[in-house]
């Protein structure tokens, strides 16, 4: 299966439009951003459990970035609740399932090869650093050879410079409302901008709360090899 799969175009999806499709496993579903390949993917999804599922056990070969966005998320390393943002590097396992049910971004077979150290912040609880402009405050969450992820908090009528992201950028809206001049954006809205695109993004009276990862469209990945 291959999805917004050409990353020298831009790609966007609005929760209010989102299409749900089901796993293998009963109960857990897929809304899916990006994708190439089809069970074994380079992949951007949003997973949401329903009460009471799981997965089997499984290995990520190309490891596994997730951030809960609502319940609990829960592994043999412990129960992860939302606003928990983990990665599991390549050849880590686990048998992932959830009592109350929960909602996840995850992102697959997106590690560069020596990314090996695993990742499990609680983003409520982790100090803010102040933003290039007034109103916006910075949660660095994750960086490696160039690649770097971050929360981004925008107090209401916030506006950036306009500017272009060499490596490209990948944004899921966690609350509010982000904007840019290609659109409106509103919570869990996913938009992905291409290599040296430019953009000048603000908010409205709503404000912003966006996770942000960066560099990494123009990245040398793990590549699996892809089940038919």
């Amino acid at each position: 299966m291959n999805l917004n799969n050409d990353f020298s175009l831009r790609a966007t999806d609005r929760a209010d439009t989102a299409i749900w499709q089901p796993s293998p496993l009963p109960g857990v579903e897929r809304r899916l951003l990006d994708r190439v390949g089809n069970e074994v993917a380079r992949a951007t999804s949003v997973v949401r459990y329903a009460p009471g599922s799981r997965f089997d056990a499984h290995t990520h070969g190309g490891g596994e970035e997730i951030l809960v966005l609502e319940g609990v998320f829960s592994d043999e390393t412990g129960d992860h609740p939302a606003g928990t943002y983990l990665r599991n590097p390549p050849g880590t396992r686990h048998a992932p399932f959830s009592v109350p049910g929960c909602v996840l971004l995850v992102k697959l077979w997106q590690f560069a090869a020596d990314d090996l150290t695993p990742v499990r912040i609680n983003t409520l609880t982790e100090p803010w650093r102040q933003g290039l402009v007034p109103g916006l405050t910075v949660m660095p969450l994750h960086e490696h050879d160039g690649v770097s992820t971050a929360l981004v908090r925008w107090a209401p009528h916030t506006q950036f410079n306009p500017h272009r992201h060499p490596g490209g950028e990948e944004i899921f809206v966690l609350e509010g409302v982000f904007r840019d001049e290609h659109g409106t954006y509103p919570r869990h809205s996913w938009l992905r901008n291409p290599r040296w695109s430019q953009h000048t993004p603000f908010t409205g009276p709503e404000g912003a709360l966006i996770w942000v990862k960066v560099g990494h469209l123009g990245a040398t990945f793990l590549e699996p090899a892809f089940a038919a």
